[in-house]
């Protein structure tokens, strides 16, 4: 495929996707520019990175740091955030890139985001991952953790925690639901704990869903789908 014939594909293809989410948010009686579209984008190169801004995209997902800071550097205009698991070592690269990091839940990362946000001056925003699920092969904070996690976060002037995020089990449309709407039910339940109104304003995101189960994440309220393959098949991947 030609680059143009490339570019085009993708403006359509993406094009095709906002339209539906768009459609979908009505159906939910959701605000369509209430809900953010963070095109994963750790499969595809910085070519079609460049392709994937001229279609229109703002907001793009990685989850290695290395391809985090080559992508973020080549476009800092855009809005870069980081969806993969957090290695200590690495915290220094993710905080100089990310916009929004989806995945902190183990404490110890706490302080050395703060040292690292703070060396750069800048206030972390961070989303609070939590294993809904309770599913032994994934990462996250179990729901009984979320606010012991979340006090440690508000005493640090460099972090700001915004939302939680959450991967739903596979395989089952029934079972991520739940978990979405048990997400949201978390969220709630902590915003009326937070007693600063400011604090309480700024959590307000829910980063759930992808490709195969963006719908019933929305209809639970997330404010943010992670989508890969839907905007990137495989015609784009390296």
């Amino acid at each position: 495929m030609s680059a143009m014939n490339s570019l085009n594909s993708l403006k359509s293809h993406y094009g095709a996707f906002v339209d539906e989410v768009q459609q979908c948010c009505l159906e939910y009686h959701r605000t369509p520019d209430d809900v953010r579209i963070v095109a994963v984008s750790k499969t595809v190169g910085v070519d079609v990175v460049a392709q994937g801004i001229e279609a229109g995209i703002r907001d793009f997902g990685e989850n290695r740091p290395d391809d985090l800071t080559l992508k973020g550097q080549a476009f800092p205009d855009r809005t870069w955030h980081f969806i993969g698991n957090i290695q200590s070592r690495k915290i220094p690269a993710i905080v100089a890139q990310a916009d929004l990091i989806h995945s902190l839940y183990q404490a110890h990362h706490i302080e050395l985001l703060e040292k690292s946000a703070a060396s750069l001056g800048k206030v972390q925003k961070v989303l609070l991952e939590v294993n809904v699920a309770r599913e032994a092969n994934k990462q996250g904070l179990a729901p009984q953790e979320l606010a012991g996690m979340l006090e440690q976060c508000s005493a640090q002037p460099h972090i700001q925690v915004c939302g939680l995020m959450t991967m739903a089990p596979q395989g089952d449309l029934i079972q991520a639901q739940e978990c979405f709407e048990n997400l949201a039910e978390l969220a709630q339940n902590m915003r009326k704990s937070l007693s600063n109104v400011l604090v309480e304003q700024e959590f307000r995101e829910l980063s759930m869903g992808m490709s195969e189960d963006w719908r019933p994440a929305l209809a639970a309220g997330a404010t943010i789908i992670r989508i890969g393959r839907l905007i990137f098949d495989d015609t784009y991947r390296t």
